[in-house]
């Protein structure tokens, strides 16, 4: 699925984000590992690759899916902000990744998903959470937070970037979605029906989108290994009454062909596809990366 609570990281307390609105006149500043850069003149010293000379944004970039996408895309040279409620977590990708940007942001806070940079060429919605439990005994509050990460800050991320991809007659929007976006599991109500919209919206996006040279896509893994599906296994196994194990074997794999958890780096391949040299006709699409799952 995706990564980590809250922009992929662990949950607690929501900590400051550290992109701030403007002041009246004056255009938002994204810190980055210390340096100031004005989101208007963002420039992106990466030249090779399909990617060159353009910008990406990330969330939940510290970690599993997050990661190998911000690392695949820097590869091909883009400039890749990578957002995540762990500032560390984003500022030793950073270290480890030329062309990697870190960008602290709890995507709960939507004023600070609003001041987001917005002269992004593509934006990659990856960021997610899980909360298992039936639903007359779903937390409701838990409800609102998951789809307030899930399905609202994209909506917003991609409100406010989509002029730029229109004035440049060229942008990629790609929603790390899921299988639960096609199909549903029990116990994961907000989960599934957050990844649903996703898909709609993305969908909606791809429609408008295509008169400007921008497309918009969904991948839909089956259970990918990432800390947010580690943390599943134990959520699963008190809810079922049964060991980890069994979680992965008579839970996670029984629906799939192809008996194994998605690795994070195969994602990141896929979702290449959907800005590379293929991808212009490629648009309201939903690529599985399942297993087999939906063969069903």
């Amino acid at each position: 699925m995706s990564s980590r609570p809250y922009c992929a990281a662990d949950s607690g307390h929501v900590r400051e984000p550290y992109v701030r609105p403007s002041t009246v006149g004056q255009h938002p500043t994204v810190v980055t590992d210390g340096r100031a850069l004005p989101s208007d003149t963002m420039s992106n010293a990466q030249t090779a690759g399909p990617l060159g000379g353009r910008t990406a944004l990330v969330t939940g970039a510290a970690s599993g899916i997050g990661a190998a996408v911000a690392r695949r895309m820097a590869a091909d040279g883009a400039t890749v902000l990578a957002v995540d409620r762990d500032a560390e977590g984003v500022k030793a990708l950073a270290r480890d990744v030329p062309g990697v940007e870190p960008v602290t942001c709890d995507l709960s806070d939507l004023d600070a998903v609003d001041a987001l940079p917005a002269q992004v060429d593509v934006l990659v919605n990856n960021a997610g959470l899980q909360h298992v439990a039936p639903v007359h005994e779903f937390d409701p509050e838990r409800f609102h937070l998951i789809l307030t990460i899930m399905l609202e800050a994209p909506f917003r991320m991609a409100r406010r970037m989509l002029p730029h991809m229109y004035d440049r007659g060229w942008g990629r929007i790609i929603n790390i979605s899921s299988v639960h976006g096609l199909r549903a599991s029990p116990f994961k109500s907000a989960y599934v029906t957050a990844k649903h919209g996703l898909e709609g919206l993305s969908k909606v996006i791809a429609l408008e989108g295509a008169p400007h040279g921008v497309t918009s896509n969904c991948v839909d893994p089956a259970y990918v290994r990432t800390p947010l599906v580690e943390k599943q296994i134990a959520d699963q196994a008190r809810q079922h009454g049964i060991g980890e194990d069994e979680v992965v074997e008579k839970i996670m794999l029984t629906p799939v062909a192809v008996k194994r958890l998605v690795e994070p780096d195969e994602v990141a391949e896929l979702a290449a596809v959907l800005y590379g040299p293929a991808s212009a006709s490629i648009t309201g699409a939903s690529l599985t990366l399942d297993g087999g799952w939906t063969a069903h």
